[in-house]
């Protein structure tokens, strides 16, 4: 099973806050993409930690990245409609979008994608 972790889920595992728990048996070895690596990163320089302090636990998680590509962008441009009700950010339609492409299970803490109604399998950490 492909897993693709969502940023929220990310980051709920780097912080030690609600949710870690669950998502902690799928990161190793999950996909992030880089536009969600974006958001992790700015968000942990933002708290003080070091962006390349981040980038090493993702490599001994195995986390790879996968760059944000034409067919990702035509699938979340097309995805927009259903996540705008949803006040979907851009990065929740570029890990979406991979989710899709790569038909894989997405990771998230973000309750609001329970009710995203889309061709993806979505996992909740809590």
């Amino acid at each position: 099973m492909t897993i693709v972790f969502d940023s929220s889920a990310l980051l709920a595992l780097l912080f030690d806050e609600a949710g870690s728990d669950v998502a902690l048996p799928f990161v190793r070895g999950a996909l992030l993409s880089a536009v969600n690596l974006d958001e992790v990163l700015h968000k942990c320089v933002r708290r003080g930690i070091d962006a390349g302090a981040v980038l090493d636990s993702l490599r001994r998680l195995e986390v790879a990245i996968g760059s944000f590509d034409s067919e990702q962008a035509r699938v979340s441009a097309a995805l927009h409609p259903r996540a705008q009700a949803l006040r979907l950010s851009f990065a929740d339609r570029a890990c979406l979008a991979l989710g899709i492409v790569r038909r894989a299970t997405v990771v998230t803490a973000d309750r609001a994608w329970q009710a995203f109604d889309g061709d993806v399998d979505i996992r909740l950490i809590r």
